[in-house]
């Protein structure tokens, strides 16, 4: 007689379900750990980013001897041949430190001596360059959203898809609140920022010195994140709805190109809950645009940025810091000012 065949060993259903609810567990208890770990490696190159940024400013005001404007106007338009019409603006801070950032290669396809709004300046279809639409990682925070930037409805164009380069950073112009009820003392002139003046003409040596900034270049805060434009969000949700003034288009008016001097951050206060700008005492991650979905004027940057609880921010030494969503107004604006004479607060 042949022996019995033994019954093969096995897992019951019961069995392999709790193992797979063991596992489902296990993950749940990682995965946050795994997006806090990640999130510190992202707010670290962030930082860098910052850094590079800081380098190349001091770069600059030790070739040209001082720090550049926010931006400039030519006197007159550099080039009446332009077919876009009479323009003057000039280009961003953050175009000029090109060369100190090893984005040669940029300058040499384009025309900083003519407008940024000339066809050598912009893409195809309107222009023939490539520079203003690349996207350089040393300004884009890897916290942020990865999007794409438009600028034909800014250009009048809004069937037509204009791609340029976008910018997490900007620099800063200055802290403008009047809502009296935020802080005493916080109501500041537009130009309190080390980058407050637009120049009439290209950049010289007459510009800010690091000299000039009398509180302390350590005390002083320089560029700041401003990021995920053209996409619009408040208190860290996507803006979805449209307002008037952007001609039922939510993203008309956000600016977001790293060649556009209007992507300087003046602050002027947000209400916590709506966003909308210039109507609450909030000054860090309540709205990345000033019309805040609620139809106050556009292209207003803010403060803002996708880390925890705050946002970077580079001194005027090149160093950089974090910066708490419960700093006062008040303390922000003497971080701002260069030359407030204020003591400088802790954040």
């Amino acid at each position: 007689m042949n022996p019995r065949a033994r019954p093969r060993p096995g897992f019951t259903l019961i069995e392999l379900l709790v193992v797979i609810a063991i596992i489902a567990i296990l993950i749940g208890l990682l995965l946050p750990a795994v997006q806090k770990v990640r999130e510190a490696a992202a707010r670290m190159k962030c930082s860098n980013n910052l850094k590079q940024i800081g380098l190349a400013l001091h770069s600059f005001h030790d070739a040209r001897g001082g720090l550049p404007a926010y931006g400039f106007d030519f006197a007159a338009n550099p080039n009446p041949a332009n077919p876009l019409g009479n323009q003057k603006q000039g280009h961003s801070a953050l175009a000029q430190i090109l060369p100190y950032i090893e984005q040669d290669n940029l300058l040499k396809i384009s025309r900083q001596d003519w407008s940024v709004i000339d066809p050598a300046n912009l893409p195809p279809p309107v222009g023939t360059s490539t520079a203003g639409q690349a996207k350089i990682p040393i300004y884009l925070c890897p916290s942020a959203p990865n999007r794409d930037v438009n600028y034909g409805p800014i250009l009048s164009q809004p069937s037509l898809n204009i791609p340029v380069g976008a910018t997490d950073y900007s620099v800063i112009q200055g802290f403008n609140m009047t809502q009296t009820a935020c802080a005493t003392g916080a109501v500041m002139a537009d130009s309190s920022g080390v980058f407050g003046r637009k120049a009439t003409t290209p950049p010289s040596t007459t510009d800010l010195r690091l000299t000039d900034i009398i509180d302390g270049t350590s005390n002083t805060f320089m560029v700041i994140e401003s990021a995920g434009r053209q996409l619009l969000y408040v208190r860290g949700k996507l803006l979805v709805t449209p307002t008037a003034n952007r001609n039922a288009n939510p993203y008309l008016g956000a600016r977001a190109g790293w060649s556009d001097y209007n992507v300087r951050v003046l602050v002027r206060g947000s209400d916590p809950n709506t966003g909308l700008v210039g109507a609450g005492c909030c000054v860090i991650n309540c709205s990345n645009d000033g019309a805040g979905g609620l139809g106050s004027a556009p292209s207003q940057q803010e403060i803002y940025a996708f880390h925890t609880s705050g946002t970077n921010a580079l001194r005027g030494d090149g160093s950089v810091g974090f910066v708490t969503e419960t700093i006062t107004p008040l303390a922000l604006s003497q971080l701002i000012s260069y030359a407030g004479g204020e003591v400088t607060p802790n954040y």
